[in-house]
């Protein structure tokens, strides 16, 4: 478990651009079950991938006609339970982080694994989601 004086501040990188934080394994169930359209979680992490590249690339995504109707994040290393929730839902894909997932009506219909964020500029990432968002939201 990582210190929370570490985590903090990346988390709120995303919560200031309209992320809510979903730090229990209901928050995250009823969230993907219970929305109608696009849920978009982002599996935050402390490596210099998700700092360097999939933080920001999630950021610039947000530069986009169509968006997500809801933002999430959860933090691996530190919301255990939520982030163990969030893998659940993201099967078949083996556990990763960072990763992203695109939900629509309950349906994973995205994914980006660590492997595709590692060596990905923020650019790069950001246009991967926005082509998702265009397809989906």
């Amino acid at each position: 478990m990582y210190p929370e004086s570490l985590v903090l501040p990346m988390k709120q990188e995303l919560v200031d651009v309209g992320f809510a934080d979903l730090t229990s394994p209901q928050q995250v169930d009823d969230v993907i079950k219970n929305t109608e359209g696009t849920v978009l979680v982002v599996v935050n992490s402390v490596c210099g991938c998700a700092a360097g590249n999939m933080r920001p690339g999630v950021k610039q995504s947000l530069d986009n006609d169509k968006l997500p109707s809801k933002l999430t994040t959860v933090f691996a290393g530190f919301d255990s339970d939520a982030v163990a929730e969030a893998r659940k839902h993201f099967l078949p894909y083996p556990p990763s982080s960072p990763s992203i997932g695109l939900f629509k009506d309950g349906e994973l219909v995205h994914f980006i694994e660590r492997h595709h964020i590692e060596g990905a500029s923020a650019g790069m990432i950001a246009e991967n989601l926005k082509e998702a968002y265009n397809q989906y939201c």
